[in-house]
């Protein structure tokens, strides 16, 4: 079997995508285009990969750094032209599959299938084709006899080709000798000077080679992307697709189309995830957790059991048999471990909060660590920042502070204590103490009589 390369075509600006981002970096499902891709080549387990920058080289270049090699298309002329910068690197006895860096939806299944057609006709080249109930602006798979002839572009195409279905998706498989050749011989044949890929196509077949066509059973998965709408359209099919799949997996999703899951988040079975939920980049989610409703989770770690509705947390990780909500706010940073309760309209941010403690409502835990089984009371405040620097305050096990106490960092507090309600704690307070810091309380009688004298 031969090496298989993979050279993915992402150089062009996406005019009309009306932006100054390179357009393979515009998110779906919360990855840039560019990654959808680079994701499948390398589930196919491709190992020498080429991408072509142009437009916004730095962006993309920087961006797929650890997972592909580059080649630079200074100028923008043509698909053919583009594939010209690869050529040098590409190896005559190898197997080589182009892609594009805007084709999001082409499935995993679809491009294994494609390599082993093409590895098992002896082709030297074979055209990923799909079939539309309306083709308009898509190139033409002209065939006689059920033998490919040539690639037609619409603008290009007869009153009778235009009834042709099936169309040229834009990904190959090449034999490396022949499009090594191929690429030498191609000229530009338009007014702007480009190069077009597909005419390597008439060239092999004027050279006596076989030409095969593989059809995709999705036409969905032939989607490009070039303006803003296609994208949003690629991604409800994106988004319906995973939904789908946690579905066949295990997963409860209620009201399935108000929830959205991105590419990367990993969900075990038995998680129930409520309506209008929202979990982005590279959350997990373990067995028999309960999402939602109204939920956003971003790079979160959410273990067994765990119960969150109607809040937002980033970059945290809940604890087993947690329950979140409503109305949290769990920040970078933060840990709760198992058992731990985070209520109504709490933030915290970068702490630790420990085992089965609580911080019912109304209060914010920021640079903080809480031990075991400690119970913060309503509207509690760390003041963890100084105008400059932030500092940390440390709660021991089984601390129980009152309501409406503000912790005035660094400050390090014992175990078994007891905060009085409505304290200012400025100095640590020993193990098995009661804190209680208060202005002494005034009563001034008959107080509307004196003030109106």
């Amino acid at each position: 079997m031969p090496q298989i390369s993979c050279v993915i075509l992402a150089a062009g600006k996406g005019t009309r995508m009306k932006s100054e981002l390179p357009k393979v970096m515009h998110q779906l499902a919360g990855q840039p285009l560019i990654d959808h891709v680079l994701d499948k080549v390398e589930k196919l387990e491709i190992k020498e990969v080429l991408t072509i920058v142009g437009h916004g080289r730095d962006i993309v270049t920087k961006h797929i750094a650890d997972r592909s090699e580059v080649a630079i298309q200074e100028e923008q002329l043509g698909t053919g032209h583009a594939l010209m910068q690869a050529a040098p690197r590409l190896k005559e006895d190898s197997c080589i599959l182009v892609l594009s860096g805007d084709q999001p939806l082409l499935s995993l299944n679809t491009l294994r299938s494609l390599l082993e057609w093409h590895l098992a006709s002896g082709s030297a080249a074979t055209v990923l084709t799909a079939r539309m109930d309306d083709p308009c602006g898509y190139g033409r798979i002209v065939k006689k006899d059920g033998i490919f002839q040539s690639i037609v572009e619409e603008k290009d195409a007869d009153s009778s080709q235009k009834e042709i279905k099936e169309i040229n998706t834009g990904t190959y498989c090449f034999q490396g000798a022949s499009l090594k050749s191929g690429l030498q011989i191609i000229t530009p044949k338009n007014a702007q000077g480009e190069y077009y890929l597909t005419d390597i196509f008439d060239n092999l077949i004027s050279a006596g080679h076989k030409i095969e066509t593989f059809c995709t059973q999705d036409n969905r998965e032939a989607l490009g992307i070039n303006n803003r709408l296609q994208l949003a359209e690629a991604e409800d099919i994106f988004y319906d697709q995973i939904r789908k799949y946690w579905l066949m997996e295990g997963v409860t999703i209620v009201n399935p189309s108000s929830v959205l899951i991105d590419a990367q988040v990993k969900i075990s079975k038995d998680v129930i995830i409520h309506p209008f939920t929202i979990i982005k980049g590279r959350t997990t989610i373990k067995e028999g957790a309960k999402i939602g409703p109204g939920v956003t989770l971003e790079n979160c770690n959410c273990l067994k059991g765990c119960q969150i509705e109607n809040s937002v947390a980033r970059d945290a990780v809940v604890g087993e048999n947690c329950v979140i909500g409503p109305y949290a706010y769990l920040r970078p940073g933060t840990v709760l471990a198992k058992g731990a309760k985070v209520g109504d309209f709490v933030e915290i941010k970068n702490s630790f909060i420990g085992e089965g403690s609580k911080v019912p409502h109304l209060s914010y835990i920021g640079d903080s660590t809480l031990g075991k089984n400690v119970n913060i009371g309503a509207g509690t405040i760390t003041c963890n920042y100084d105008g400059k620097n932030k500092h940390r305050t440390v709660i021991g096990d089984n601390a129980f502070i009152g309501s409406n106490t503000n912790f005035v960092a660094p400050v390090e507090i014992g175990k078994n204590t007891v905060i009085g309600a409505g304290s200012t704690i400025t100095r640590d307070v020993p193990d098995n103490a009661l804190a209680i810091e208060r202005a002494q309380q005034k009563i001034i009688n008959n107080w509307q009589k004196a003030k109106d004298k």
